[in-house]
């Protein structure tokens, strides 16, 4: 799960930086950003490696 976690993450990121440099899509880009974040430092808090 903690993986898949990560997965996610690193896709939310990713988009994150697609739509802000791309497309300036406005408030959902930021969204996906603060998701991608939270799920990185839960990862980092249950003691998993990045």
């Amino acid at each position: 799960m903690g993986r898949l976690l990560y997965i996610i993450a690193v896709i939310l990121i990713i988009g994150w930086l697609i739509g802000f440099f791309g497309f300036h899509a406005g408030g959902i880009i930021h969204i996906l950003l603060v998701i991608a974040l939270i799920a990185i430092i839960l990862r980092v808090i249950k003691g998993g490696s990045i």
